[in-house]
């Protein structure tokens, strides 16, 4: 596989094949540049109203997929002279009961992303009521309906996707007939909310939402979706059949709906995943991979045993006459996964390298790993990361972010009473320091549940994850001078809402990049969210490495990217396959142990319940199991590398 930069002007993927789609999807290779798409259309949309004298009435979602369309917005106001003045809103949604001014509202996010950096009349704005009682709920909700009638109805509605096919707060069981109402949330909603309420007692158990009926009543409609952890729900809505357990699918009765998907929310769809399925192919070798890939676990036989009959029987023949016989894609694509397998991810020295995944020269090479949080780099490559320290490999580890927001309060009063305790036996804590102490933890247990961190707060935490990371790192075998900690600016926010990447966040990443002149980098590619701290981190590091390129030492500089704990790249997709044996990944998992305060129940535990070291490991054995399954030799474990080539 040959990764292609995403530093290149990102393109809407075309493909010459049928489908089998029953909803117009198109997909964009970047999801900044399909939320530039849809705001301008937006955009054309309210000037051509303007011209005519109208008012546009606006249907309008919340979570992190409508973010850059309303950034674009936004710029577009105050770069380009886009009036708001003719623009009604009408929001989908809002938890309940929530107050407007706590910072989990849906009324706070809008002034936050758009109301209050344009000009919309205030008058104009319409969001559910979080606040009004049990009784009041339902005539509140019926206006709401004939608030969106007065004005004509919907123009335009832009909706995201959740992972329960839900549109708007539309939970599996909804009717088509459904109108604004209160509803309850799906425990699945409710977790995925985590990352803005911390806690789970702390999220909502309800909402009030439009209903299908209200969204299906918009003149068009704009689904957007972006990361792969929607890919298998975005197939479901425009591949699956109707039903109310997947809410979304009712959008395919809709005579004007536009889907906008980046690559990785259309992983699923059968003409990208499995594009033989509905049409001829441009067979490249990558597609080729994929494709055998794919039948040997399909047909559940090692790939040196795929025959003519499973190509043909499984829509393979146009292969088999484009490469002329089964035998020879066999061969061809063993041994593409075989020279994968290496135990020296930093190159093996003295060896031929010509089909091995790294160069032998230097035989020492210096070492970059860059790990988003104070963690991921135990979780997502600590195997390798001994492994290259155990080889003789000058390694750095480079915390990007200090994870701040991810400890909990206990951790953070645990840790303060040490030092208070510890301060006045050894007579080292002065009385002020003494009344700062007791200060701050009396704060931190009176806080409420929706009240943001102080800074001396977020202080401590940060703390307490820097001496974790510092432990994790010693434990792989690093000096104190070989661990750095980037703190990026963009990170610290104390909420899980973050800043844009900045200027002084690419420095940072670029000083660093300097300062070692490293022939390796590691980072995280997860590209399951493209808001998510680890895609941000990654395209902070993807333009360090842009404004470095002219560099000569960077020639010789390459970037190989490893998955977190919640997916791993796909067989076809594995450049660089790292066997860890049973006592490495014994190893593996004291490192990740190191971090106690990520262990038992961290406070961002995602959409996965096991521990982050049971995911590792899980996934790591899983790749394994892979491998074997396609014939290649049997591992305990093994983590799994791309390598990202800059054009």
């Amino acid at each position: 596989m040959i990764a292609t930069s995403k530093m290149k002007e990102p393109k809407v993927l075309k493909y010459q094949l049928k489908s089998l789609e029953k909803l117009p999807v198109k997909i964009w290779d970047a999801s900044s540049q399909a939320s530039i798409h849809v705001a301008h259309s937006i955009a054309l949309a309210i000037r051509q109203k303007q011209q005519e004298s109208e008012n546009i009435v606006l249907g309008l979602a919340t979570g992190s997929t409508p973010i850059m369309v309303y950034n674009e917005l936004v710029r577009m106001h105050k770069e380009e002279g886009l009036s708001f003045h003719n623009v009604i809103t009408f929001n989908l949604d809002e938890y309940y009961p929530m107050p407007p001014d706590a910072r989990q509202s849906y009324v706070y996010f809008m002034n936050e992303y758009l109301f209050n950096h344009i000009n919309i009349p205030k008058e104009n704005i319409h969001i559910p009521d979080g606040t009004l009682s049990m009784d009041e709920i339902g005539a509140y909700c019926e206006q709401y309906e004939k608030l969106i009638d007065f004005h004509g109805g919907i123009d335009i509605q832009l909706l995201g996707i959740g992972r329960t096919g839900h549109i708007g707060f539309n939970e599996p069981g909804s009717w088509e007939s459904s109108l604004t109402r209160l509803v309850r949330l799906d425990p699945v909603t409710r977790r995925d909310a985590l990352k803005d309420f911390v806690k789970e007692e702390n999220v909502p158990h309800r909402a009030v939402t439009m209903g299908i009926a209200s969204i299906m009543k918009a003149k068009t409609i704009y689904l957007m979706a972006w990361g792969q952890h929607k890919a298998p729900v975005v197939q479901k809505a425009v591949e699956g059949v109707i039903t109310s357990s997947i809410p979304s699918t009712f959008l395919q009765k809709h005579n004007n709906v536009k889907v906008v998907v980046d690559t990785e929310a259309a992983g699923e769809l059968t003409r990208v995943k499995t594009p033989w399925l509905v049409g001829l192919c441009n067979w490249n070798d990558d597609l080729v991979a994929k494709a055998v890939v794919w039948l040997s676990q399909k047909v559940d036989k090692p790939i040196l045993k795929l025959t003519d009959l499973d190509y043909n029987e499984n829509h393979l023949s146009d292969l088999i006459v484009e490469r002329h016989s089964a035998y020879s894609i066999n061969i061809e694509i063993f041994n593409r996964l075989q020279r994968t397998i290496t135990g020296w991810p930093g190159g093996k020295p003295g060896e031929d390298d010509k089909y091995r995944p790294e160069r032998a020269m230097p035989a020492k090479k210096r070492v970059i790993i860059f790990s988003p949080h104070p963690d991921d780099d135990v979780i997502s490559m600590g195997g390798t990361f001994q492994r290259l320290v155990e080889q003789g490999h000058e390694v750095h580890v480079a915390y990007q972010t200090s994870g701040n927001i991810a400890v909990h309060d206990h951790d953070a009063i645990r840790f303060l009473e040490f030092i208070e305790e510890f301060g006045i036996k050894e007579a080292i804590l002065s009385e002020e320091g003494k009344e700062k102490v007791n200060k701050l933890i009396k704060k931190i247990i009176k806080k409420k549940a929706r009240e943001k961190d102080t800074a001396s707060t977020l202080n401590v935490k940060g703390i307490i994850r820097r001496g974790e990371a510092r432990g994790g790192a010693r434990f792989c075998g690093l000096t104190d001078e070989q661990i750095h900690f980037l703190d990026l600016p963009f990170y610290e926010t104390g909420a899980t809402r973050k800043n844009p990447v900045g200027d002084l966040d690419i420095e940072i990443i670029m000083s660093l990049i300097e300062k070692i002149k490293p022939h390796q980098i590691y980072a995280a590619g997860d590209l399951a969210d493209p808001h998510g701290t680890h895609r941000v981190c990654l395209d902070a590091i993807f333009e360090a490495f842009e404004k470095l390129k002219s560099k000569k030492w960077m020639k010789d500089c390459w970037l190989w990217l490893y998955r977190g704990a919640w997916h791993e790249w796909q067989p076809h997709e594995i450049e660089m396959a790292v066997p860890i044996s049973p006592q490495e990944l014994h190893n593996k998992r004291k490192a990740i142990f190191m971090h106690q305060s990520q262990k038992d129940s961290p406070p961002f535990p995602g959409n996965d319940e096991r521990e982050f070291w049971v995911r590792a490991e899980d996934r790591n054995r899983e790749t394994a199991d892979r491998y074997r399954s396609l014939g290649l030799a049997e591992y305990e474990a093994m983590e799994a590398f791309v390598r990202w080539k800059f054009e």
